[in-house]
């Protein structure tokens, strides 16, 4: 594809998304995620939930087309159009789920596996988590969930899913699920290497020192959490 028509195939895709059917489309089945999360009682019991709080966001038009630009530098012969766009691109929802400690995780990935085989839910992809601790990697292989290493040390457990029906250009959503430590480190980083990543090699340093404190921190909430359940039971008894 030539330039000016990769620029007016871009335009045509980003015309499309911002179209209001399009938008209609993404936010309902954005409201629809947000809503599980929010409404499940598994993952909402007080006095004290499993889910900490939810973020959520459309992908900016202008991030949209800076990635269409990078995905056809990486490989020109899979070029993203109207016809594909849902399909190919399915972060344009994006839903994080936040939770206090690492033990509280499991409940979650249950719940999310058991709306898919539900049947309301289908995954695009398998699930995937990125980390570079070796403790934390083993817990996440106990679950079947495959593991992958950032070079820069990012955390967090990604799902990828889709309504169950048929259409060939279906809309996607990317679920995130991390800790409060860890969303702190992600923020920071994307500030910093979003949409480009940083040229500063000290800011690269300095980010992966910081993602050991983080799986520090971490741990220690987790200890925390555990001595006080220990105590609680002691009292109990």
């Amino acid at each position: 594809m030539s330039e000016p028509d990769n620029v007016k195939s871009i335009e045509s895709v980003i015309t499309l998304y911002n179209d209001a059917d399009s938008q209609t489309r993404l936010k309902s089945f954005q409201s629809s995620v947000v809503s599980f999360f929010e409404n499940n009682p598994n993952l909402n019991k007080r006095p004290f939930p499993i889910i900490h709080s939810i973020k959520t966001r459309l992908k900016d038009s202008e991030h949209l087309k800076d990635k269409i630009i990078r995905k056809y530098k990486e490989d020109n012969e899979r070029i993203i159009t109207s016809e594909n766009l849902f399909r190919e691109v399915t972060d344009l929802i994006g839903v994080r789920v936040l939770h206090l400690y690492q033990e509280q995780f499991p409940i979650i990935h249950e719940n999310i596996l058991n709306y898919v085989n539900s049947g309301d839910w289908v995954f695009v992809e398998d699930p995937k988590v990125y980390t570079w601790d070796p403790e934390y990697k083993a817990l996440y292989e106990k679950l079947n969930i495959k593991t992958e290493l950032k070079e820069t040390f990012y955390t967090s457990v990604h799902y990828v899913v889709k309504p169950n029906n048929q259409n060939p250009n279906p809309i996607c959503c990317e679920i995130q699920v991390r800790t409060l430590f860890e969303e702190i480190w992600g923020e920071i980083d994307h500030t910093i290497n979003y949409p480009h990543k940083t040229k500063s090699i000290a800011c690269r340093e300095q980010l992966k020192v910081l993602a050991k404190l983080i799986s520090t921190g971490t741990r220690l909430a987790d200890s925390i959490f555990k001595s006080n359940k220990e105590h609680s039971e002691k009292e109990i008894s």
